[in-house]
């Protein structure tokens, strides 16, 4: 198997606005090509943004959501695809014939869609319904999962996408420095944000802490190595509505070692070669052939009423 280069991004996306968004894919997209990357990844809802998603009724709901193939922006992603020979993925809401609302992420090349994902746990707004399968696919023969932020907490779900034959699996999010149970958790105060330039000292410090990569730290690089798959992960910086993101975009080997990451204060995307040899000498690699369904087969298959508690939605009032 050949290598594969992936970029991951990360911007400030501007809530509803995707002429804005989408030109900055492009612009992002025709960078990542011309260093030499095959595919590059970006956000949870970074066509449409997501936090104000909470706000919005099933009415404005639709009038954002598109249709899936055959929306404008799934064309204008085939067309950036077209132009810059690079593969994009990027999220959006999805509505169908009968009027269902779906947190989408879809993969287009220059032929037009790939491959799309239906949020298997979504929370931003009421009117949405979960996903009911998972999602593999190949870009230039590795076989590629997507799971969408909440889906990643599940382990279940990462383990399962790695059965189905998932190599690399894209983890889109719109996550960290928001209210949680765990320690050290919480919101970030925009206004270190505009202040960025005269102080990033104090905004680093709260990113990359407890209500940041910290928390990260804590749990992506165990969905890499547990399960011997690359993992790209994608998370916007700045403003999403009131509530700022930090970033830390980055790429993580079967090992979960990162081997790419993003580490400007604004608008950015890393690079990674992603080589086949790894995948095998992965300790991951070797767990999976030794499970042992036999013993846990029928307690994972138990009977189980989902429940699913978001506390910064709560906490905010929103749910």
């Amino acid at each position: 198997m050949n290598p594969i280069k992936i970029a991951t991004a990360q911007f400030e996306n501007r809530s509803g606005d995707k002429t804005y968004n989408l030109g900055v894919i492009e612009a992002m997209a025709q960078a990542a090509a011309r260093q030499g990357s095959h595919a590059i990844a970006f956000h949870e809802c970074s066509i449409t943004g997501y936090t104000f998603a909470r706000h919005l009724s099933k009415e404005q709901m639709l009038d954002l959501a598109e249709v899936i193939p055959g929306g404008e922006s799934i064309r204008r992603l085939q067309q950036i695809a077209a132009a810059h020979n690079i593969v994009v993925l990027a999220g959006l809401f999805e509505k169908d014939a009968a009027d269902n609302l779906f947190k989408a992420y879809v993969c287009v090349d220059r032929n037009g869609l790939v491959a799309k994902h239906r949020k298997l746990h979504p929370f931003i707004n009421p009117h949405l319904i979960p996903g009911d399968r998972y999602t593999v696919f190949e870009i230039m023969g590795w076989k590629c999962g997507i799971l969408i932020c909440y889906d990643n907490n599940v382990i279940e779900n990462v383990r399962a996408t790695a059965l189905l034959g998932a190599e690399i699996i894209f983890m889109p999010h719109v996550t960290m420095c928001t209210p949680s149970t765990r320690p050290g958790a919480g919101f970030v105060d925009p206004q270190l944000w505009h202040n960025r330039e005269a102080d990033p000292t104090s905004l680093r410090a709260e990113f990359d802490g407890l209500k940041g990569r910290a928390w990260l730290m804590k749990w992506l690089p165990a969905r890499a190595y547990d399960n011997g798959v690359y993992v790209v992960f994608s998370n916007p910086i700045g403003m999403d509505d009131d509530q700022l993101k930090n970033g830390c975009a980055m790429i993580l080997d079967p090992f979960g070692d990162i081997v790419a990451e993003c580490r400007k204060l604004g608008d950015e995307f890393a690079v990674a070669t992603l080589t086949y040899e790894k995948l095998q000498l992965s300790g991951g690699y070797r767990y999976k052939k030794a499970r042992r369904p036999d013993l846990y087969g029928t307690i994972l298959s138990q009977a189980h009423h989902p429940e699913q508690k978001v506390v910064w939605m709560k906490e905010t009032g929103d749910q």
